[in-house]
């Protein structure tokens, strides 16, 4: 075996581990000082408008597409879930506080059933004004969501200004959330 062979077959894997060891310290560090935030995942639509798409209606409610989006009222938020979500609904109380504060809420069902959403609904609640039926999942891989539950909220303008990924809790919308919301009101 020749000298540079062996070199790369201790130095690659070396590199490697110490990359893999650079990496956890950073994850550490920041937890440590309180710098991590797990549901962080930056959105492409921040500052951008919502890219096109028109869902039929689920669950009773009217549909939606993006020229709703393009110059509403007030800000709506819109809000991917679906029935097999394990969180989905820990956050329907929050939604159901935005929809009596009179924030639209507009919610996108992912990949469900009629008989599931049905069920949903019946068990969580129904903050939604409008739900749109994204069966396929394209429409989800068009806005980037990662998974569900997932928000976003778009201005009066059609521009998406907030996203997060996971369920929305009391601190999360009155610390990020209702600042937005009346900034852009």
């Amino acid at each position: 075996m020749s000298p540079l062979r062996r070199r790369l077959l201790f130095g690659v894997p070396l590199a490697l581990v110490s990359a893999g060891g650079a990496a956890m310290y950073t994850l550490l560090e920041r937890m440590r000082t309180d710098q991590y935030d797990p549901h962080a995942f930056p959105s492409p639509l921040l500052g951008k408008p919502v890219p096109a798409f028109s869902l039929p209606g689920a669950g009773g409610l009217p549909g939606f597409a993006s020229t709703d989006l393009a110059a509403p009222p007030r800000p709506v938020l819109v809000n991917w879930f679906s029935s097999w979500c394990a969180v989905c609904p820990q956050e329907a109380p929050q939604l159901a506080a935005l929809a009596r504060q009179g924030v639209p809420v507009w919610g996108i069902d992912y990949e469900d059933t009629p008989a599931a959403l049905a069920q949903f609904l019946s068990t969580n609640g129904t903050p939604y004004a409008r739900i749109g039926d994204d069966k396929s999942g394209l429409t989800a891989i068009n806005w980037g969501v990662y998974g569900v539950p997932e928000t976003f909220m778009i201005d009066k303008t059609g521009i998406v200004r907030w996203h997060f990924a996971g369920a929305l809790t009391d601190d999360l919308v009155t610390v990020q959330l209702q600042p937005l919301l009346e900034r852009y009101a």
